[in-house]
């Protein structure tokens, strides 16, 4: 479980929940060095800037506006979606991109090959009332049945099964993510956010750091993270490290990452609650710059107003309101560097929420985790 992992070609044929498939297992498969893992902190960090700054940020509303980059999931996808709901809850997918572009090559290493893929996916559900959330990580190694998708540019492509859940947005962008995720859950995603390495590392060193505290030494070459057990206020470098890392702590899959990614999110989310952002017109409109500028949304979040707006629907949600688990899975008897959706268990979870209903702890259990829960933990 502890190879990094690169998307495949989907086959023919239909995922069986537990069940082995013909296949012979492989090798050891490498790909692009870590990737992005905490776009979730910075869709809760934006939220918190925009709404504690209110309209201390008025006159700079033109210039953070322009920061934002959207696409049109709505006209991508046309009326093939689920229902939409209204009864007050709201279903965001929320995805960190591995884009080596730009800022992000230096950052994640790797080559610049104009492709992109989501390395990081959480369906957050904002309960009625917008007083908590549930959080689900879909493992970017699980083998689903891609549906047909037409991405932004009007091109069609096939369905296609045994398909890498992280190749939906490498093959059809946003859009053919979010439709994946729709035909996986039945839920009907209100919005999309997307956030890339730069970004993510920029808000932590304009944020000032984040307080944790580890149980373990976490010593990874691949994310260039050297951490002794302890307490750290880490620097945007190191909290990217610390949400890259699968080699430095626990058995080395990716579940275990997901654990250390949520740990690091609430400790985010707490430490946000409590900058001093009114104490430093320069730090409110440093954060309120880089938070509108690592986030790309679906066309109905593409201004400030609209941004602010779905951001006083989190900010009263902390850590402790937060409910956040992985999407049941179990590994691939024939490929270890593999999950498959535990069909069973998955859609007590996909009921609850479209339910508006709080995740059952029977959804969870007895499925496939890293061993990584508990190494950090909030503050210092």
């Amino acid at each position: 479980m502890s190879a990094e992992s690169t998307p495949e070609p989907g086959i023919s044929g239909k995922i069986g929940t537990t069940a082995p498939r013909h296949r012979a297992a492989k090798g050891r498969r490498t790909s692009r060095d870590g990737h992005s893992r905490a776009a979730l902190a910075v869709v809760w960090t934006a939220a918190g800037v925009l709404v504690f700054g209110g309209t201390g940020i008025g006159f700079l509303y033109f210039k953070l506006n322009e920061n934002i980059k959207s696409v049109d999931i709505n006209q991508a996808l046309g009326t093939d979606r689920p229902l939409d709901v209204d009864n007050g809850s709201q279903d965001i997918l929320v995805l960190g991109s591995d884009t080596r572009s730009g800022s992000n090559k230096k950052l994640g290493g790797g080559t610049d090959d104009g492709s992109a893929r989501s390395d990081t996916a959480m369906v957050v559900h904002v309960y009625e009332g917008h007083k908590r959330a549930g959080v689900v990580s879909i493992p970017r190694d699980t083998l689903v049945e891609r549906p047909e998708c037409t991405d932004a540019n009007g091109k069609t492509y096939p369905a296609a099964s045994y398909a890498m859940f992280n190749s939906a947005y490498s093959t059809g962008g946003a859009a053919c993510a979010v439709k994946t995720v729709e035909s996986m859950t039945g839920i009907r995603m209100d919005h999309y956010i997307e956030v890339d390495f730069s970004g993510f590392e920029k808000l932590i060193n304009v944020l000032g750091g984040v307080d944790i505290t580890t149980a373990k030494d976490i010593k990874d070459p691949d994310s260039h993270l050297n951490l002794k057990a302890g307490e750290h206020t880490l620097t945007g470098k190191q909290a990217l490290g610390l949400v890259r890392t699968r080699h430095g702590v626990g058995d080395g899959s990716d579940l275990g990452r997901i654990q250390l990614q949520q740990a690091f999110i609430k400790a985010l989310i707490e430490q946000v609650k409590d900058v001093g952002l009114f104490s430093s017109p320069t730090k409110l409109y440093d954060l309120a710059e880089t938070a509108t500028d690592a986030v790309t949304t679906d066309s109905d979040l593409d201004s400030v107003k609209a941004l602010a707006s779905f951001a006083g629907g989190l900010k009263g949600i902390g850590s402790k309101n937060m409910t956040m688990v992985t999407m049941p899975v179990q590994y691939d008897p024939a490929d270890p560097n593999r999950v498959l959706v535990d069909e069973a268990k998955a859609k007590q979870v996909w009921a609850a929420l479209k339910a508006d209903r709080t995740i059952p702890k029977s959804a969870t259990k007895g499925t496939a985790t890293g061993t990584a829960g508990g190494v950090v933990t909030a503050g210092t």
